[in-house]
């Protein structure tokens, strides 16, 4: 019988086999005590305890051994039972066999087994007892058998039941491993990306205006020394882009901030954000809400940060006095961030790699909603981002 992790199958299965054994060795010292052929049994006895034992060492070496061994130890069993007398006990040692064969053979092999021991028990039995007897007590040898053999089977099916629900747990474990790290990869390639990204708009927007600050201040030292009447527009120049700078760092650093949106809604938090932002003062932007929907938080969140950039976009390039931001917040859900100011060409600032528009398209994909620009040089520019509809991609 092969080894398992199931100890009280073994410990019954040992059991079982060494009271049969010992029942059948002292039953038959009694039965045959004064007979000739008491030494012919107990030798066909120990050969069969021989095989018992010796039988899980041969099959570690040699696979197909043990249908051999059934074929022995049957053979075995069925000699001593035409034994003179009353042998009909030595039927007993099936029940064992019977437990191997449903351990070691095909359920459906074991049970033509267990079939054609019976047939064979009544034809050897009628013998010493006569048709009826022999089918009696047939009867009742094969109910043994065929109750340790389905206990083994079901012990069987038990242990394959519970290796597969095991080897289930482990790829289950191991799957969840492997999706935390994905987790933790993707949690990484978003901070790697928002990173990259806020260095790059660092560059773009407020080095290049710090350096322009450093341009005005030098030209404003200049003139303080030849000619100082004209240093005032230089300093008036100097004080707007400081302005400018403090606002695009304002914008970076509400950005840095999770769950702004999330705090007040995003009515509230849009308002909040033109309320507190410094804006350059000849800018003036219209706030218009329809509906009254709710969305999802990371839709807020998204739409939060799509018109922030949208709004630092138009301070830096737009050279506009008005911007308009219209919210829809009923079927069909959009937004829109609009300005009357130059312009550009969407091709050109596309190839050229811009942020702002990359980080507007991302933050709207990551939402499922869609991103639409309409912009021609000197007519103004119309930023829509609108939530696709239930069973379109996302893109």
């Amino acid at each position: 019988m092969e080894r398992t992790d199931d100890w009280l199958s073994q410990w019954i299965y040992y059991l079982a086999s060494g009271l049969y054994f010992g029942a059948v060795f002292l039953r038959a010292l009694l039965v045959y005590r004064n007979d000739p052929v008491l030494a012919e049994v107990l030798a066909l006895l120990l050969t069969g305890l021989v095989l018992f034992f010796s039988e899980p060492f041969i099959s570690r070496r040699w696979a197909r051994y043990f249908p051999v061994y059934l074929v022995l130890q049957s053979v075995l069993v069925f000699v001593l039972l035409v034994t003179p007398g009353f042998p009909d006990f030595f039927a007993t040692l099936l029940s064992i066999l019977s437990m191997q064969a449903m351990q070691r053979l095909r359920p459906r092999l074991g049970g033509l087994w267990i079939g054609l021991c019976a047939l064979i028990l009544v034809l050897l039995l009628v013998r010493n007892y006569g048709a009826f007897q022999a089918v009696a007590l047939a009867l009742v040898y094969s109910a043994g058998n065929v109750f340790y053999g389905a206990y083994i089977l079901s012990m069987r099916r038990a242990q394959a039941a519970r290796k597969q629900n095991q080897a289930l747990a482990v790829e289950l474990q191991t799957a969840n491993y492997q999706l935390e790290n994905y987790s933790a990869q993707l949690q990484q390639l978003a901070v790697a990306r928002e990173r990259n990204r806020l260095a790059r708009e660092l560059h773009d927007s407020v080095t290049q205006t710090v350096f322009s600050m450093t341009l005005s201040t030098q030209s404003a030292l200049l003139l303080l020394e030849r000619n100082p009447s004209q240093a005032s527009a230089q300093l008036e120049r100097l004080n707007q882009l400081a302005r400018s700078a403090l606002s695009e760092i304002q914008v970076l650093v509400s950005e840095l901030k999770p769950g702004k949106a999330a705090k007040g809604g995003l009515i509230s938090a849009l308002r909040g954000h033109l309320a507190g932002s410094r804006y350059p003062e000849d800018l003036a932007v219209s706030f218009e809400v329809m509906g009254d929907q709710p969305l999802e938080p990371i839709e807020e969140q998204g739409l939060f940060r799509i018109a922030v950039e949208a709004l630092n976009n138009i301070v830096k390039h737009a050279q506009t006095s008005q911007a308009y931001i219209r919210l829809h917040l009923a079927e069909p859900f959009w937004m829109e961030i609009e300005d009357q100011g130059e312009g550009f060409e969407l091709s050109r600032a596309q190839d050229g790699g811009g942020v702002g528009l990359s980080s507007m398209h991302e933050r709207a994909i990551e939402m499922g909603w869609n991103l639409l620009i309409c912009t021609t040089p000197g007519s103004g520019t119309c930023i829509r981002v609108e939530k696709a509809p239930v069973g379109e991609g996302k893109g």
